[in-house]
């Protein structure tokens, strides 16, 4: 780089993916440092900017109580890091009428229909589209990258690339042979993977002081929590 400096990139983090694909389950990576996050897995670059994206949970009827708790700890610990941003959606919850699994069909040979509660995700993808494509307008990084294996920001990354000409990271929760082919085609700059041993490596102080006290890691996510366990609902 010019003047022997290191090239800078923003880190753009899809929440909800990366808990579906890599933390649902494994309590004990859950209180992560989402900038150390960045600096693994890009230890070339300045990372000079995380935007997280994720959506505050409800508490459910047969959910964890304390799941919400648990998350408003977490976001409030990662205010405390200097170059993090957090960017809330929300989760909407509507009644549905979807046909069973496995398939039943009744005396007239049609499908047996159940009315759930089905919960949705609102506005991160969104939020993370238009942050990505406002920041790689100002042209303040050298590399934008998204971690994140939704599909649904194929668009944005080949805009990013294509028509504002900036270089663009993908990460992957997972294999890169697993991950999106719609969001390789983008042609990023790079693409690399977040590993259990990235998360391992990149956790927050179990004890955290901000402005208003303590702020402890939820024993449910010690590092001696067992895994994997059964699966709950996206970000408890």
């Amino acid at each position: 780089m010019p003047n022997g400096r290191r090239p800078t990139a923003s880190l753009y983090l899809d929440r909800l993916n990366l808990y579906r694909r890599l933390l649902a389950g494994y309590p004990q990576h859950k209180w992560l440092d989402i900038e150390a996050l960045g600096e693994q897995v890009m230890p070339e670059y300045d990372l000079v900017r995380v935007r997280y994206f994720t959506a505050v949970i409800k508490p459910l009827p047969g959910a964890d109580v304390r799941a919400p708790q648990r998350q408003q700890a977490y976001l409030r610990a990662l205010e405390t890091l200097p170059r993090t941003t957090i960017h809330l959606g929300k989760f909407r919850v509507d009644p549905r009428v979807m046909p069973l699994h496995p398939t039943r069909y009744d005396e007239a040979g049609e499908p047996v229909r159940v009315t759930v509660k089905k919960t949705e995700e609102k506005g991160s993808d969104v939020a993370l589209a238009s942050m990505l494509l406002v920041d790689a307008m100002r042209g303040d990084c050298d590399v934008y990258a998204v971690c994140t294996n939704d599909s649904d920001l194929t668009m944005p990354l080949r805009l990013v690339r294509e028509e504002l000409g900036r270089q663009v990271g993908l990460i992957s929760p997972m294999q890169p042979k697993r991950a999106s082919n719609e969001l390789k085609r983008t042609a990023p700059t790079w693409h690399r993977q977040v590993t259990p041993e990235i998360l391992e490596a990149s956790q927050l102080p179990d004890e955290i002081r901000d402005s208003v006290g303590v702020i402890r890691r939820p024993p449910e996510w010690s590092r001696n929590s067992e895994g994997p366990a059964e699966a709950r609902p996206s970000n408890q």
